[in-house]
C-alpha cells in the first residue's frame, strides 16, 4: 500500500484531531467503549516522539547480530499478510531463529482498525505480541472484512482470547487513548526517519527496501552477512 493511501486513510479518520475518540457499541457485553482514531493527514506528515515505555521495540532474533532488519507493516495490509504467510516463515527459520539477524517489527497505521489490532497485539505481556500478530495476519480477511466497527472489535477480541487475554484486559487496552497516541507518534517518527511510503517496507542495516520474495531477501541478507 502506498503513501497516498496511507494519508487518505489517516485523513478519513480525523475526528477533532489527535486524541479524539470514536464511540461504538460492542456486542460482547462491554457497553459503550471509547476507541481512539488516527490523527489527520497533516499530523501524519509532521513526525513525533517515541515513548519507549509505552511503545517498546518488538523484536526477534539476536540483538547483537551484525545484520538488523526493521519491518514496517500494517495489520490491515493484504501485501503484509501475504509476506507473513509466505515469506517470513523461511526468513525466520533460516536467519532469525538461527541467531544470524535481528528482526524488529514496527507498526504502520492506515486506518483505525489497524490501530486497534496493534493495540491488542501490544496488550498484556510482550510475549503475546508476535503470536497475536501472526493470528492477525493469518485471519486478516475474517476480522478486517467488515465495515462495522463493533463487528471488527468483536472479531479482534475473539483472536485476543486465543492468546490468553481476558475481555477485561482487552477492554482496558482498547480504551487507552494515551497508549494509542504514543503508538501513532512512534509510527509517525519512524516513518519520517526512514521515508516509509509503502508496506511492507524493510530497512536492512540502514538501507530501505520494498516488498520482495524470499529469494531476493535471502540474497540481500547473505550479502550483508558476508560483508
Amino acid at each position: 500500500m502506498d503513501r497516498r493511501m496511507m494519508l487518505m486513510g489517516a485523513g478519513a479518520l480525523a475526528v477533532g484531531g489527535a486524541g479524539a475518540g470514536l464511540w461504538v457499541m460492542r456486542g460482547t457485553g462491554g457497553g459503550v467503549d471509547s476507541l481512539p482514531t488516527l490523527p489527520g493527514a497533516a499530523s501524519a506528515q509532521s513526525g513525533g516522539s517515541v515513548d519507549r515505555v509505552r511503545v517498546p521495540e518488538m523484536s526477534l532474533g539476536n540483538p547483537d547480530a551484525r545484520v538488523t532488519v526493521i519491518e514496517y507493516s500494517s495489520f490491515t495490509c493484504p501485501h503484509c499478510a501475504n509476506f507473513h504467510r509466505n515469506v517470513l516463515p523461511d526468513i525466520k527459520a533460516n536467519y532469525i531463529d538461527t541467531g544470524r539477524i535481528h528482526w524488529i517489527y514496527r507498526e504502520v497505521f492506515f486506518d483505525r482498525f489497524g490501530l486497534w489490532a496493534a493495540m491488542l497485539a501490544r496488550c498484556g505481556d510482550a510475549s503475546r505480541f508476535f503470536p497475536m500478530a501472526e493470528l492477525l495476519y493469518e485471519n486478516q480477511r475474517d476480522w478486517a472484512s467488515s465495515n462495522d466497527p463493533a463487528a471488527v472489535v468483536d472479531n479482534l477480541m475473539r483472536l485476543g482470547r486465543r492468546t490468553g487475554l481476558s475481555n477485561e484486559q482487552m477492554d482496558a487496552c482498547l480504551q487507552d487513548g494515551e497508549q494509542a497516541q504514543a503508538m501513532v507518534a512512534a509510527y509517525q517518527h519512524f516513518a519520517q526517519e526512514h521515508g516509509i511510503n509503502s508496506t511492507p517496507s524493510f530497512v536492512i542495516n540502514g538501507t530501505r527496501h520494498s516488498n520482495m520474495s524470499y529469494a531476493d531477501f535471502a540474497r540481500i541478507l547473505d550479502a550483508a552477512l558476508a560483508g
